[in-house]
Order: C-alpha cells, then sequence, then structure tokens
C-alpha cells in the first residue's frame, strides 16, 4: 500500500468519569488500561501523524504521554455528559492550529474501540484521499436485522416482509473505531462534512465498549493466540498426522486455528478441508514464507524429522515451535517435541516421549473397553489410510479359507488412500468399509486385528482388542509401543513375515482365549485415554509463555 504524504491529526478523547464501567479507559485489559490500545494504534499508523489525547483526568494525561501520545488537557466546560464529542475535537484541532500546524485530515479514535488494527486505520485513510467526494468517512458494522418500533405502548414491525437477512434492507450502525474528516469541515459544533461515506468494519474490530460484557469479549480477543499446524499427510506416509492435528485442534476453543500442508500433502489437505478449518496448501518454494504470510504466535509441526535450517527460521521470526514424532536435528530447536511413537536415545529439556502422549480421536473416549470372549467370532483388518504394502491382501490370502471354515466374519477397513480393491474383490464374504468415521466401533466388535504400527496401534490399546502387527516401513519398526511388552503380537516388518507364519499365529492366538486375555490387561494398563489431557497441558504452558 502506498501512503500519501499528509499532515495528519489524530485525536483520542478520553474522560476520567465513566458510568457503565467505572475509571474505563484506565483500567486494566489483558494487561495494559485501555487507552493504551488506541494510542499504540494510531502511533503505528504508516502515516505518522500527530496524536493528541484529550482528556480532563491526570491520571489518564499521564499514562498517555508514557505512551507516546501529546496531551491536552480539556476544560471542564468541555468534560461534563452534556457534551458532545464535536467541540472537543474542534478544542485540540484549534489549540493546534493556533500554533502553527497545519492538517489536511483530522481523524477521532474512541479507546472503547481497542481491538481496531493499524493496517485498518490506515486503508481508511486511503479511501479517504482516493476519493475526492468524500468529506467524511465513519466506521460502520452491518446491523441488518428484522427490527421494531414503539408507539403509544404498540408494537410496529420496521420491515414489509419477513425474510432473510440479505434481502432486508440493508442497515449500517456506526462504531467507535474511527471517524475520518477533511481539516475543513471541522468546526465548533460538527466534523462531519457535507458527503458522509462508510468504512464497513466485521468481526472484532466493530466492537465498542459498553458494558462489561463488552469488556470481557475484548479480552477474549486480546488473549486470543494463533497457532498454526503445519502437517504432512500423503499416499507415503499415510494420513496419520493430520488425524493427530484434528485430534488437538477440536479441544483447543479459545485460539484462532489455522492448518498449511505441504506441496505433497493434498491428501492431508482434503482431510482438514473436510473438518471445515481454515487450511493452506504450501504456495512458496520456501515453506517458511507461507508461514510468515500466516503470522501464527505458535507453530505446530506434525511433518516427520524436521531440519535446522527450518526450525532455526521459524525461531528466528519470533514463533514459539512445538513438534510432533521429530528425529531430526531441527528436534533440538524447537521449544517442545512431543514423540509419543518413538523412543529418544537422549533425554533432553522440552522432549516427552513414550504412549503417555499419544493424542487419541475423540471418539474413543466414549468408547467402551473391549470384553475378551473365549471364542473368536470377528476379525478385523485395518493398515491405515493407504496401506501402501497392501497389507490387506497378504492378511486375507493368509487367514480368510480358515476364517470362512470356522465361520469367523471378517471386516476389512480400507482408508482414505487406499487403491487396490481389485487385489481384494475375490474375497468372498468380507465386510469391506471404506473411509468410515467411527473406527472404534468396530474395534470394539473384532475380537482379533491386524494393523500396522502407527496410530491405529494406540487406538486399539485404549480399547483393549487383541492385535497383530506387521509393520509398513523401516520408521514403523521403531515404534516400540505396538510390541509385546504393551500387548501386541508384533511380526516385524511386514513385507519379511510370510502367509504361513501370519496364518499359523493367527490360529494359535483363535485357540487360546488365555494369551488374548493377558494382551488386553497389558493394553489397557497403559493409561492412552489420559495422553490428550498431558499434551494439552504443554501446548497451554506454551501459549500462555507466547
Amino acid at each position: 500500500m502506498e501512503f500519501k504524504k499528509a499532515n495528519i491529526l489524530v485525536v483520542i478523547p478520553a474522560r476520567g468519569g465513566s458510568k457503565g464501567i467505572p475509571r474505563k479507559n484506565l483500567r486494566s485489559m489483558a494487561g495494559n488500561p485501555l487507552i493504551w490500545y488506541s494510542i499504540k494504534t494510531a502511533l503505528a499508523s504508516a502515516y505518522n501523524p500527530v496524536v493528541c489525547v484529550s482528556t480532563d483526568d491526570d491520571e489518564l494525561a499521564t499514562i498517555s504521554e508514557k505512551t507516546g501520545a501529546l496531551v491536552i488537557k480539556r476544560e471542564n466546560k468541555l468534560g461534563t455528559d452534556e457534551v458532545t464529542l464535536d467541540p472537543v475535537i474542534y478544542d485540540v484541532y484549534q489549540k493546534l492550529t493556533s500554533a502553527g500546524q497545519v492538517f489536511d485530515l483530522v481523524v477521532t479514535i474512541q479507546p472503547t474501540s481497542p481491538l481496531l488494527k493499524t493496517s485498518t486505520l490506515d486503508a481508511a485513510i486511503k479511501h479517504l484521499f482516493d476519493n475526492n467526494g468524500i468529506d467524511t468517512l465513519i466506521s460502520a458494522c452491518n446491523d441488518t436485522h428484522l427490527t421494531w418500533s414503539e408507539k403509544e405502548g404498540e408494537y410496529y414491525p420496521n420491515y414489509e416482509k419477513r425474510l432473510n437477512r440479505q434481502y432486508l434492507k440493508q442497515v449500517f450502525k456506526e462504531t467507535g473505531s474511527f471517524l475520518i474528516t477533511r481539516a475543513q469541515c471541522v468546526i465548533p459544533t460538527s466534523r462531519i462534512g457535507k458527503k458522509v461515506g462508510l468504512y464497513l468494519l466485521s468481526g472484532s474490530e466493530a466492537i465498542d465498549i459498553d458494558n462489561y460484557e463488552d469488556w470481557s469479549i475484548c479480552e477474549f480477543y486480546l488473549r486470543r493466540k494463533k497457532i498454526l499446524f503445519v502437517v504432512t499427510g500423503n499416499k507415503e506416509v499415510g494420513l496419520g498426522h493430520a488425524y493427530n492435528v484434528l485430534s488437538i485442534a477440536n479441544e483447543i476453543m479459545n485460539h484462532e486455528l489455522v492448518f498449511l500442508t505441504d506441496l505433497s500433502s493434498q491428501m492431508a489437505f482434503e482431510k482438514i478441508k473436510d473438518h471445515n478449518y481454515s487450511v493452506f496448501m504450501q504456495k512458496s518454494a520456501n515453506i517458511i514464507d507461507d508461514i510468515k504470510d500466516i503470522g501464527p504466535h505458535i507453530v505446530i509441526n506434525d511433518i516427520l524429522d524436521t531440519q535446522s535450517q527450518y526450525i532455526s527460521g521459524l525461531k528466528s521470526l519470533g514463533f514459539k515451535v512445538i513438534n510432533f514424532e521429530d528425529l531430526g536435528p531441527g528436534a533440538e530447536m524447537a521449544d517442545i517435541v512431543i514423540n509419543a511413537m518413538y523412543p529418544e536415545r537422549v533425554e533432553l529439556n522440552g522432549h516427552y516421549f513414550g504412549h503417555k502422549y499419544f493424542c487419541l480421536k475423540n471418539e474413543f473416549y466414549l468408547t467402551k473397553i473391549k470384553k475378551i470372549v473365549p471364542q473368536v467370532k470377528r476379525v478385523l483388518i485395518t493398515f491405515g489410510g493407504v496401506d501402501p504394502n497392501n497389507y490387506t491382501f497378504k492378511v486375507l490370502k493368509a487367514i480368510h479359507e480358515f476364517c470362512m471354515n470356522h465361520h469367523i466374519e471378517i471386516d476389512v477397513i480400507a482408508g482414505f488412500g487406499y487403491n487396490k480393491y481389485d487385489t481384494i474383490s475375490g474375497f468372498s464374504q468380507i465386510n469391506i468399509h471404506q473411509n468410515i468415521g467411527n473406527i472404534s466401533d468396530y474395534m470394539l466388535n473384532a475380537d482379533l486385528v491386524f494393523t500396522s504400527a502407527g496410530r491405529t496401534a494406540f487406538e486399539l490399546a485404549a480399547v483393549g482388542v487383541p492385535s497383530m502387527v506387521l509393520c509398513q516401513n523401516e520408521r514403523e519398526l521403531t515404534h516400540f509401543f505396538a510390541g509385546n511388552e504393551y500387548g501386541f503380537m508384533n511380526f516385524g516388518m511386514g513385507t519379511s513375515v510370510s502367509e504361513k507364519i501370519i496364518l499359523d499365529e493367527f490360529i494359535k492366538l483363535c485357540h487360546d482365549h488365555k494369551a488374548r486375555v493377558a494382551m488386553h490387561e497389558k493394553m489397557v494398563s497403559q493409561g492412552i485415554r489420559e495422553g490428550k489431557a498431558r499434551v494439552l497441558e504443554l501446548i497451554q504452558q506454551l501459549i500462555r509463555q507466547s
């Protein structure tokens, strides 16, 4: 935005008395006096205005001067409840111009609009400069509603037909954010010229503080942080990272949440978009440029191993950084690292690892614990969102005949990225479910499960279903949780295990009720359901520091 050189006066009128909220302009809002926000907003303007506070109060004068504003003490006759702002603004304008200063525009900013952004103020000033036919520009918001009027004790609608809001005659309400006028329009009785324009505000910027409820809303916005989740998710790595951050995001209500996926992660982008979050895909060659444009307070990475250059770039921009499942060199520079799946060789400050930090999806907190019955009647096969090695087919080939001969039902859950349906279409009497949203129900109904060593293993432990694990890649071999110690039968790399071994071990478990009970007991004793609360507390601690 180009800024025209101009002489601009910003007047912030601030009385010491306030009946609705006593000493309102001086009271602390999110750690600063209310008037501090308006002064700082004006002083930050690219137009470099003269910022002057008009007040009748010594304490307000002191605070305003310390914040950086010029102060003009208001005469008693201008401090009564009956006096409008017009003579107050003229008083400041007249005193400064009498001292030799010249102004093109005079801007009134009310301290009761602390959420006004400097960028919005500058855009409004530019709008007035660019439109010579406008004398005065007033901030306003759309206030179109079905309204009524009262006359002699009876109520009458201010509309002819009851229509949806977008079809009603538009009504706009002034806000106290700003009134910008050409200097020649400022006279003792008015600041408004013949031609008036409205500059529409929305959301938090349109809030005026009239009562304690408004005050609370403003404090909410001022304390609110922007949290950016940077996520990877594709056919190679699956969608576990997307599910993890979505699980966390669902628990964070008081902050602005934004998602960013890397260039290879169209699948993750679509999954997050389906949940109606604000999500962007990387556009710049260096993803840090995208992050800089978003401007978060905290960056939460769920992108596997990070590089030092990436994390140092984020830290140099002043962002707090949290990494999930990160064993890369960048992990040492992050504020917090949470590795639920991978063990860490060296204990580092701010690093938290182990299954007690796993974040379950919400559905599992309402799912019952599995009761282990003597006879296996139902088997579930689920290898994540992609199943790149097609273990679904391999397991079906191994166990299908035995299951059919022993009247064991087979459920197959194919994930978001699975595309090998042709290989399993020849198996009779199996139930194939695609991209379902209630996997916990299928887990609870199963007596045995085949899965990989990713997020699903933790979910199965939360329900307590005996499970057999085939690792998809070398990285999954390091997922220490999906092993015997915690109740799983782990075959190691699934590409190396034969169908015969899979069948033999499956038959043994089907016939060994005691072994399945022991697996179940190990699983449910790990307290997986408490993991998300621990992670959220770590995140909240960092939010409070930012």
